[in-house]
This record gives C-alpha cells, structure tokens and sequence, in this order.
C-alpha cells in the first residue's frame, strides 16, 4: 500500500511498530515496492525522476527493519544505479541496462547498512540508511574430486 494523504474521516488501523537500529554492516534485502517521484533540485542535483524504493531488512532477533531510499534517475548517480540493479542481480558489471523497473518488486539483494546521526530540536537522532549497494554473493565453485574426464 502506498503512502497517501488521509481524509478526515478514514478508517485508520495500522499501529507504528517500535523504532528499529540495527548495527552498521552487510545485510540481505528484500524490496516490497518503488514509487515514481520527481525530486525537485538541490544544490547538488537537479531535478529529475527518481525512484523510492521500500526495502524489508531481517534484523534478527532486532525485529525487521523498513526503509525507504530515493534512486535519483541522474547521470550524476548512474554509478548507484548500476550498483543497485546489479544488486539484485539484474546487471553484470559494465555491461548496459535498460533499467526495466517492474523487476524490482520482490527482488532480493545485499546492502551495506550504515547510521545517519544528526540533531533535531537539541536532541541526537540516528536511523539507519543504505551505505552502498553490494553485489550478490557468489559460491566458490565446489572442489572436485577423484575421477575427472580427460585426466589421467
């Protein structure tokens, strides 16, 4: 479901679960969702598309954590982009990518976790955001043993 403004007389239900920090490190996602937004321009980007996506991150015995991060559609972060599509195992390094996004709901991927800490009204808030985009593990080919074809 979406994130929309609520009218005065909506039906609400949806309790906030307790606040989640996890510990910085590598962790495997799960994206639930994007939307297509438009960021408005800062002083480091100009406008332009960008996609929020919802990840889902099992912190164990933490509870799992939801976050939602912006993919800004910029040639200036094309290398995060490329990142995250190979992440979920949707692009080999260098090669090009049509980036077809209805592939990204439900894809699984790895991410580093860091913590973001700043002040708001006196007091030090921290939350946790996405660091880098990891590409998927691979498993070491498996050692063979005795008999092999063609050896002697």
């Amino acid at each position: 479901m979406s994130d929309r403004e609520l009218g005065w007389d909506d039906t609400i239900q949806n309790d906030s679960g307790d606040f989640i920090l996890l510990p910085d490190g590598e962790y495997e996602f799960l994206v639930m969702g994007f939307e297509r937004a438009r960021h408005g321009g800062s002083a480091k980007l100009p406008p332009c598309n960008k996609a929020v996506i919802e990840i889902e991150i099992d912190g164990g015995e933490k509870g799992t954590l939801h976050l939602k991060e912006n993919l800004f559609l910029h040639t200036k972060t094309e290398g995060l982009l490329c990142s995250f599509f190979r992440s979920i195992g949707k692009r080999k390094s260098g090669e090009p990518l049509v980036m077809n996004w209805n592939e990204v709901p439900l894809s699984r991927g790895r991410l580093k976790l860091g913590t973001r800490t700043w002040e708001k009204d006196g007091e030090k808030r921290k939350a946790n955001q996405v660091k880098a985009w990891l590409d998927p593990k691979t498993e070491p080919a498996p050692q063979q043993t005795g008999y092999q074809n063609g050896t002697f």
